[in-house]
């Protein structure tokens, strides 16, 4: 094919993919999700390898070398976009050699589903400071329809070259998901299927912030929003075993793909803290309220919230419930108001009474819990409320069930604030279906 033919293919391809989606009553919605919280290294990364090598001084990032990123979707398409941020940098990012395929096993992915991704029909992109960029649409034609049960649980290889040095890099700390680098000065091997190039390993992702598919117009997001107790501390690792996955995997059961659920937890988010975010960066990220417009307003298909989040206000920020409280009735009118027919559905936050994770583990944090839960139970904002405290807590002793507490990623005692893998799956499991998909 001539060069100026392939070139037009390019340019044409986001239209007609896009008036394709059109015709067929599809939309876009967004298939997985991991929420950027600050610059590395700053951030409660979980089983992280030594990334001394990978990135020797975090001032200068990445210096020309290539990530594959490894990232489940809640559910497939036809057709896949996906956002790169820049969101915490502090100059120009250039990504060139961008991919995406079907992981076949560790780095290496699976022959002839290895496709290139374009950013305005070109197959590189600077982002600025602060900014994000979304891709344009990319076939995957592997997925031969939404429902195909040789899809399900699999894993997709977001590739991508930094050309020369990125700066402070915009990253989610606690990915809980092997993903993988090359060396510093490498180059870029985005195209390359195996696994050579990408000799580094980390447990946290970078850059890549969201990925949406094309799906029917039916399709309800549903966004579990929160701290780390959303984002999987002490769940097991690669084991996709956090409350919202549990939750996945049931109405999924229950109703097909007519939900998506993603996951935008951070650990050590507030809702109200810290206020002084922008000049000292905090490893759980910027507040709640300040990051509502990136992490849930701009998602593409967000119909359902559920929202667990509170402790870290109390036992790392020591707010009072009153101005937590404030925070949320806030958010939820900043939320109904930008999305309209949401429904939001907010969680009791669960016992760290006894923790030994700093003064989380005293009784006048549990007082202040106490306090904010009643007001979740009895103020009347929501359109539900899921008992997650009533799904863990020891009525005996106040604190988290013992057989929650043994840590699933690094193993041990556990801190008596995260759950483990048993305690999130009572928690994923204890939230009404039929209430959920009500709307």
């Amino acid at each position: 094919m001539p060069r100026w033919m392939l070139r037009l293919a390019c340019l044409l391809a986001p239209l007609l993919f896009a008036a394709a989606a059109q015709a067929q009553g599809d939309n876009w919605v967004v298939a997985w999700t991991g929420a950027a919280h600050g610059p590395y290294p700053v951030g409660n990364a979980t089983a992280q390898p030594e990334l001394k090598f990978a990135f020797p001084a975090a001032e200068h990032g990445a210096v020309d070398q290539s990530f594959r990123l490894i990232v489940r979707p809640d559910i497939w398409g036809a057709r896949a976009r996906i956002r790169l941020s820049n969101a915490f940098g502090t100059r120009p990012v250039t990504f060139d050699g961008l991919f995406v395929g079907l992981q076949a096993s560790g780095s290496a992915v699976l022959p002839g589903t290895n496709r290139p991704i374009l950013f305005g029909g070109k197959p590189s992109v600077t982002i600025q400071p602060g900014k994000l960029a979304v891709s344009d649409p990319v076939g995957l034609p592997f997925v031969k329809g939404a429902a195909d049960p040789m899809l399900v649980g699999r894993k997709l290889a977001v590739s991508f070259h930094v050309v020369g040095e990125s700066g402070p890099m915009t990253w989610h700390a606690k990915a809980l998901t092997t993903s993988y680098l090359s060396l510093p000065n490498s180059g870029s091997h985005g195209a390359e299927l195996a696994e050579t190039a990408f000799p580094g390993s980390t447990t946290s992702w970078y850059f890549l912030d969201a990925l949406d598919m094309v799906a029917p117009a039916r399709t309800h997001v549903v966004v579990a929003f929160g701290d780390s107790i959303t984002d999987g501390t002490a769940s097991t690792l690669n084991g996709d075993d956090r409350w919202p996955d549990v939750l996945s995997r049931r109405l999924h059961a229950a109703y097909g793909n007519r939900f998506s659920v993603v996951n935008e937890g951070i650990g050590g988010n507030m809702i109200i803290g810290p206020a002084d975010y922008a000049t000292k960066p905090f490893a759980g990220g910027p507040a709640a309220t300040e990051r509502l417009e990136r992490d849930l307003i701009s998602l593409a298909g967000v119909s359902t919230v559920i929202w667990l989040e509170g402790i870290n206000d109390f036992g790392n920020g020591g707010a009072r419930p009153e101005d937590v409280i404030t925070g949320v009735r806030d958010t939820v009118k900043r939320l109904r108001s930008h999305i309209p027919g949401v429904r939001i559905f907010m969680a009791t936050l669960t016992s760290s009474l006894n923790s030994t994770n700093g003064g989380y583990g005293v009784q006048a944090i549990d007082d202040k819990r106490r306090a904010f839960n009643d007001f979740v139970r009895s103020a009347g904002i929501f359109d539900g409320v899921v008992d997650f405290d009533g799904a863990t807590i020891d009525s005996k002793t106040g604190a988290l069930k013992a057989e929650f507490q043994p840590n699933s990623t690094t193993g041990g005692p556990g801190d008596l604030l995260h759950p483990n893998r048993a305690g999130y799956g009572a928690m994923g499991n204890v939230i009404d279906l039929k209430k959920l998909a009500g709307g």
